[in-house]
């Protein structure tokens, strides 16, 4: 990367990195990632877990510097870290959880490696440096060699160096590394150590890169169904078959041997109690630094895993056909996302109503009222005696629908359908209103019965006080 002002300048403004440096927090920002992610080499937290160190060391920070120092609670800071201005976490929620949960993204790390370096080192060795140097040209050199002459002549010098050792071994001639070389070879593991599980941060941030890629290419596509799929099992395995991905399978393979793995312990275990080592105080945890590659390395895998499943679940055959218009819209909405993600608009774009809970205070409640009971005066007085018209209880209105129903059957004796007005006609209305009524509620309650709503017809009858009604209604077909 040509570092001119350009370029700087970018960084500067977008890098999160930078940002991270220049932030008013840094040392607290830095000091706490930096215990709870590298120091202790957690590749994801819950949020609650992080929340709770974070809450101690703001407890500690405030008893010595106030209680004004760092207002905010734990989990504001968390969830500012990993906003997308600022890019310092990343926030996601695993499968089969709804908790959210908290990693480093590689620009951090980057940060804190680089704040690493600016403490001084006891000495600088350049010794083992310069021969893996030189043990890298070797090997890309014969790895690349076609000629098979010329690697068995390399093959044979190596050989003849060999045997010479070994005889000069037999001689009583034995070549040891002094303490400055074994001091320099052991920095330079532990350097390379630690920065191989920071490289796999970038590698799974890389692996989402790729996909997204991919993802965007199916966003944005236009063409048949048919040619989609065509082109997305042509690059299915575009995440396995990147440099990154066989760099990785490569290690993977290499680590996951057993013969690897004990080669490992026994060669750890005999560097650390190298008493040139010892007076070092070598961190305790390099011991185990290849269990913690295989758990970064399984992180990774998984991750691989994942997203090669859920790309594939992307084009799944049954969703296609169910949500066609839903996609539709949503390959829309990403295509304009994609247009205007490195000029995104300013100001206030769209707008959402905040979800909120209804809030219903003890006190604003009425107060219990018994309920009122009426008084009843069962005392009954009795009259003068003088004599009551009874016919009031025998003037009112009754329609007997069991003459109506009789009406209907022998109707329909002779016929196979008839409808309303014929009834009607043939026996008009006596109680007027009350009655029609009730030959609407023997044709809903009759299993046969049909309601015409395209055809109406008008019902007409004469009142007690002679004046003739009418009603229009759909036309009713009772039915044998």
């Amino acid at each position: 990367m040509l570092l001119d002002y350009d370029t700087l300048e970018r960084l500067r403004r977008q890098h999160p990195a930078w940002r991270l440096l220049q932030a008013d927090h840094a040392p607290l920002i830095a000091s706490f990632l930096h215990q709870a992610f590298v120091a202790s080499n957690q590749r994801q937290l819950s949020q609650s877990q992080l929340a709770s160190k974070l809450d101690d060391l703001l407890y500690r920070l405030r008893e010595s510097l106030g209680e004004g120092a760092f207002p905010r609670r734990a989990e504001q800071y968390l969830d500012d870290w990993a906003q997308d201005q600022k890019g310092w976490l990343r926030k996601f929620y695993p499968p089969n959880t709804d908790e959210a949960h908290f990693d480093l993204t590689p620009s951090t790390e980057k940060a804190l490696v680089w704040l690493e370096q600016l403490g001084g080192r006891s000495f600088v060795g350049t010794e083992s440096r310069l021969l893996i140097l030189f043990e890298l040209l070797r090997q890309m050199l014969e790895g690349s060699e076609t000629d098979p002459e010329v690697r068995i002549r390399e093959l044979e010098r190596r050989r003849d160096e060999l045997d010479a050792e070994i005889e000069r071994i037999r001689n009583g001639e034995l070549e040891l590394l002094d303490d400055t070389a074994l001091r320099d070879r052991f920095q330079q593991f532990s350097r390379s150590a630690r920065e191989l599980l920071a490289d796999f941060r970038e590698v799974e941030q890389n692996f989402r890169d790729l996909d997204r890629s991919i993802r965007e290419k199916i966003a944005l596509w236009e063409g048949s169904k048919g040619e989609l799929l065509e082109r997305f099992f042509g690059e299915h395995d575009a995440i396995a078959d990147s440099d990154q991905g066989r760099s990785f399978r490569a290690f993977w393979e290499f680590l996951m041997s057993p013969r690897r793995q004990q080669e490992l312990d026994s060669l750890l275990e005999e560097v650390m109690a190298l008493e040139a080592i010892q007076v070092m105080h070598p961190d305790a945890r390099l011991k185990r630094v290849h269990y913690d590659w295989l758990d970064a390395g399984e992180q990774t895998q998984r991750t691989v895993a994942r997203l090669s499943q859920q790309l594939r679940r992307f084009l799944d055959e049954q969703a296609w056909l169910e949500n066609r218009r839903i996609m539709e819209v949503l390959h829309r909405l990403e295509g304009d996302a994609l247009a205007v993600r490195e000029n995104a608009p300013t100001g206030s774009f769209a707008e959402l109503e905040v979800p909120g809970a209804f809030l219903e205070l003890p006190m604003e409640k009425p107060l219990f009222q018994p309920p009122f009971k009426p008084h009843i005066d069962d005392h009954i007085e009795l009259g003068e005696g003088e004599s009551l018209d009874a016919g009031v209880l025998f003037d009112q209105h009754w329609v007997d629908k069991a003459r109506l129903a009789a009406h209907l059957r022998r109707a329909l004796q002779t016929r196979s359908q008839v409808t309303l007005g014929e009834l009607l006609e043939s026996q008009p209305l006596e109680q007027g209103l009350a009655e029609l009524l009730a030959w609407l509620e023997l044709a809903a309650e009759a299993d046969h019965t049909l309601f015409e709503e395209s055809r109406q017809e008008r019902i007409s009858w004469q009142d007690e006080a002679g004046h003739w009604r009418s009603a229009t209604l759909p036309q009713v077909i009772f039915n044998r």
